[in-house]
């Protein structure tokens, strides 16, 4: 092989070898081209958990090269139930999805909705993250005790704010902690803002409820700056994001009570648009980016596909249905 030729291939290696450590254009699974046409629809506003989990995903998809131009757009209402019949009704739509999670799943039997999650087809748990008591910085409750003790004496005298409607996971926080303090449930005054976390800041900050049972990942800016204080976990163990906050149970509360969020696709796709939903959230969840999203977020990862899923959302959706049945929310 002549010099020029032998230099002409010597740099084509070298260009491979850039491309293939930059990531650019590369898929993380299998070398594929990065996948196009990818719709993410969100069941509540904008700021929301749902909200920031598709669009953090969606974002570390096109940095990664595993997807370009993934559309994220919301779908509000009724408590997720609005943007589940979407999904429902666009069977055999391949490209189109739906974050979800606990919360889409209580608020279809609290608002006694025609479709559930069952009628959907699942591709991915991906996400867990722990609840959090939440009160402004000049709350008088300065820690989880005194804050009880209070809500004990006059439990319908204290707002409690959420982030969901009623069969949310904010509201069946609520509910839960009531139950696990000696709390009749029907007597909270559990006032909901629909949508998450983004809705429902501006109320806890101006005092408008006395505190707050949300997922903490919404408010991390606000907590970092002394806006908020969080007087207790609600996971089995502290989180990362916020050291020496204790759980309610090292607290003396026995609870332990953590939201999750995964996709489920229109009822009727093909086996192919089935494994290419899979195969790109595989590739969303093995890649460096999406593990140090989950560490900033405070997320646990719970990944899982296929019958496992379906199995879980099975699991869920009974358990829902009992708690919503014990509380009285039918």
């Amino acid at each position: 092989m002549r010099g020029p030729a032998r230099a002409f291939l010597g740099t084509l290696a070298v260009l491979g070898l850039l491309l293939a450590s930059s990531g650019c254009g590369v898929w993380p699974v299998g070398g594929h081209k990065p996948v196009q046409g990818l719709r993410i629809a969100v069941p509540n506003t904008p700021g929301g958990g749902y909200d920031t989990t598709a669009r953090t995903a969606a974002r570390v998809m096109e940095e990664a090269g595993i997807a370009s131009d993934v559309q994220v757009f919301n779908l509000p209402g009724a408590g997720g139930t609005v943007g589940l019949q979407r999904i429902v009704n666009e069977r055999g739509n391949g490209d189109l999805a739906l974050q979800m999670g606990l919360g889409v799943v209580g608020a279809s039997h609290v608002a006694k909705a025609k479709v559930t999650v069952a009628r959907t087809t699942p591709i991915a748990r991906l996400i867990e993250e722990a609840g959090a008591v939440v009160v402004r910085k000049d709350s008088p409750y300065r820690t989880i005790q005194q804050l009880i003790t209070a809500w004990r004496k006059a439990p319908g005298r204290l707002r409690v704010g959420g982030g969901s409607s009623p069969g949310g996971p904010d509201h069946l926080l609520a509910m839960e902690l009531a139950k696990a303090v000696g709390i009749d449930p029907k007597k909270v005054g559990y006032v909901a803002y629909d949508g998450g976390g983004g809705n429902l800041l501006p109320s806890l900050l101006d005092g408008k409820v006395d505190f707050a049972t949300s997922g903490f990942g919404e408010f991390l800016d606000q907590i970092g700056s002394g806006q908020l204080q969080v007087l207790a976990m609600t996971g089995d163990r502290p989180v990362k994001p916020l050291p020496g906050v204790p759980t309610l149970k090292s607290s003396g509360i026995d609870l332990v009570f953590a939201n999750w969020r995964g996709v489920v696709a229109p009822p009727g796709i093909s086996d192919a648009d089935r494994k290419r939903w899979t195969d790109v959230l595989t590739a969303l969840h093995n890649s460096p980016r999406w593990k140090a999203e989950l560490f900033r977020h405070g997320w646990t990862d719970v990944f899982a596909t296929g019958d496992t899923f379906r199995s879980y959302l099975d699991q869920q959706d009974k358990l829902v249905t009992d708690l919503v049945a014990q509380l009285g929310l039918e």
